[in-house]
């Protein structure tokens, strides 16, 4: 494992909506990261979550960054939407993107990071071209759609040919997992190069936020 602080992104996706603001202000205080919110469309995926009114309230609670995550048909539409809503990081589907160098460049163009992100059957050599305009790469440890889903371990050597290919081209994206991350494994996912790690429903359906996020640091940080 590389010497370096890992990042944590709580993802909204698993938190109490009828206590948004108290949820935020507790990963918040907990010692996360980014806040990591899910956009998806009920077409992308089988599923409908939160839009841009979401995302203008959450950059109102919260100076955290807000790492948005769009699964969603068609993204080039929604792009500056998410970024005036508060998005600092907005992330594509490369799935969903038929020209994925000009969605890069305009959420640049806008004022945002970009990130991209790739479904577990998705492979990494779809990436490369556009490495050079990436400040984020998503990899998918679960199928997209739905929160508490069971990590599918056998994703790992996908986490490490990303870090090797990310760490050979000089890439100073960071390389972000999401998908079924929780105290009991996120160390491997730490160990194959992850640099921020995504975890909904294994922070919020846990009954002490700060002593689950101090547990993950404890098995992540660096020996």
């Amino acid at each position: 494992m590389k010497n370096k602080r890992i990042k944590i992104a709580p993802s909204i996706l698993a938190a109490d909506f009828s206590r948004l603001a108290e949820e935020i202000k507790a990963v918040e205080k907990a010692g996360a990261d980014y806040i990591h919110v899910d956009v998806m469309d009920g077409h992308f995926v089988p599923n409908i979550t939160v839009g841009p009114l979401i995302v203008e309230t959450l950059a109102r609670l919260t100076s955290l960054p807000l790492d948005v995550h769009l699964m969603v048909s068609n993204p080039d539409t929604q792009l500056s939407t998410f970024i005036k809503a508060g998005a600092k990081i907005l992330t594509v589907h490369l799935e969903a993107c038929r020209h994925l160098h000009r969605s890069l460049t305009e959420i640049r163009k806008l004022g945002g990071r970009a990130g991209v992100s790739l479904n577990p059957a998705t492979p990494l050599c779809l990436l490369e071209p556009a490495l050079d305009y990436i400040d984020l790469v998503l990899i998918m440890t679960v199928n997209p759609g739905f929160g508490g889903q069971e990590f599918i371990p056998t994703l790992l050597p996908k986490i490490v040919q990303a870090r090797k290919l990310m760490d050979k081209r000089k890439s100073p994206a960071e390389l972000e997992v999401d998908g079924g991350i929780k105290v009991a494994n996120i160390d491997l996912v730490a160990k194959a190069g992850a640099d921020v790690v995504v975890s909904g429903s294994g922070i919020f359906q846990t009954p002490d936020y700060r002593a689950t996020i101090a547990a993950m640091r404890a098995k992540i940080a660096p020996k």
